[in-house]
């Protein structure tokens, strides 16, 4: 009879004892794996909603102002020595070290113009970085081309203009290829065209009045950023745009230590749980264990037995802790998050590293219980048959 025949019938013979182990490592694993799971989901959501907020770093000429104020009452402000950014100086922004992580730079040159006897604000932009830029955007109509603009809703409703209507600007017929659907921000009261239109309407050629920048990632060093844009770009200000995610990522990074603090107790008290259990089942064999060292078993045969049994019953906790973790990451997940579709992808890395856990956990916890069968005096243990 070998040493894994006899851990064999032994799990056999004391199911009650092999399956409170098993429950202790099986709560103990599937704990920390629901912990580390939300945590990685809830980080997957809050990247996800980042990408969304567009812009996060604005590029603006630099100027000296005194701003005017009397009793609360504002006066208005006097700039002086104003920069201009030149659209060519942009490209400078590739250098920088984390250039890698500009997922947009649009330029962007506003002015004020003359519609149909009204002032309106005209804004050139490159369409074809709005999607990153302003992934709020929908619309009723068609990106315009070289002859034509985008208006925003509210000044659409002031202009009375439509998709197919046709605007005068400063003198110049433009198509209103068209309407930016309400969106709540200033965008709405804006006239937007294509920036070498609107550069050659107000004349400011290769000019631009800021540029946006998106870095799209939750760990993007944006503070890093800036300073290294305003290295390149001295004549610009460069300003960080702190986003209602800068808190939640904090608040996230505060749940992570909690959560990584409650799995260090369940895991310390399933690793107790193991220990109990494992003295109480070497106390209940000690005639079993006398039996087996007079006949010639070794001590160290005897600690094999004793871990081979918490192997085998920490392997199979650990397999099922992982898909139990991840079916409860699932189910409490809607409680911390309002988004719908967060998914909890199968994590083959987690799942090794939870087999690893439950298996270590309980090696760890049976080493004293078998070294204390393997020093039982044959005698004294024959004696207690």
């Amino acid at each position: 009879m070998t040493v894994k025949d006899i851990a064999l019938r032994n799990l056999r013979r004391r199911k009650a004892k092999a399956a409170f182990v098993f429950l202790g490592l099986l709560i103990g694993v599937s704990a920390v794996i629901t912990f580390v799971s939300l945590i990685d989901a809830l980080t997957q959501d809050i990247r996800h909603k980042l990408e969304k907020y567009g812009a996060n770093i604005l590029i603006v000429p630099k100027t000296e102002n005194l701003s005017l104020t009397y009793g609360g009452l504002s006066l208005g402000g006097i700039s002086f020595e104003i920069e201009q950014i030149h659209e060519a100086d942009l490209k400078k922004v590739q250098s920088i070290k984390n250039a890698r992580n500009v997922a947009a730079m649009g330029p962007v040159l506003l002015g004020a113009i003359e519609v149909g006897g009204r002032r309106a604000l005209l804004a050139g932009v490159d369409f074809e970085k709005t999607r990153i830029l302003r992934p709020w955007w929908k619309m009723r109509g068609e990106i315009p081309d070289n002859n034509a603009v985008l208006v925003g809703a509210l000044a659409a409703q002031v202009l009375g203009v439509r998709p197919g209507s046709q605007l005068r600007v400063n003198g110049r017929s433009l198509f209103v290829s068209g309407v930016l659907e309400p969106s709540g921000s200033q965008d709405d009261q804006i006239i937007f065209t294509r920036l070498p239109v609107a550069q050659s309407i107000l004349g400011k050629e290769g000019r631009i009045s800021m540029a946006e920048v998106a870095a799209l990632c939750a760990d993007c060093p944006v503070e890093e950023m800036v300073k290294q844009i305003s290295q390149v770009l001295p004549g610009a200000k460069v300003m960080a745009i702190k986003q209602v995610v800068k808190g939640r990522m904090e608040t996230l990074g505060h749940f992570r230590k909690i959560a990584y603090g409650l799995s260090m107790v369940v895991v310390l008290v399933g690793g107790l749980v193991v220990l109990v259990t494992m003295m109480g089942s070497v106390r209940e064999r000690t005639g079993e264990i006398g039996i087996f060292r007079a006949i010639g078993f070794r001590k160290s045969h005897i600690v094999q037995v004793v871990l081979f049994e918490a192997l085998i019953v920490s392997a199979l906790a650990g397999i099922l802790g992982y898909f139990m973790g991840v079916a409860t990451t699932r189910v409490v997940l809607p409680l911390f998050t309002e988004s719908h579709g967060v998914a909890v992808p199968w994590n083959p890395t987690l799942a090794g590293g939870a087999f690893s856990l439950s298996i270590l956990l309980g090696l760890i916890s049976s080493i004293y219980p078998a070294v204390l069968a393997a020093r039982l005096d044959p005698n004294e243990a024959l004696r207690a048959l």
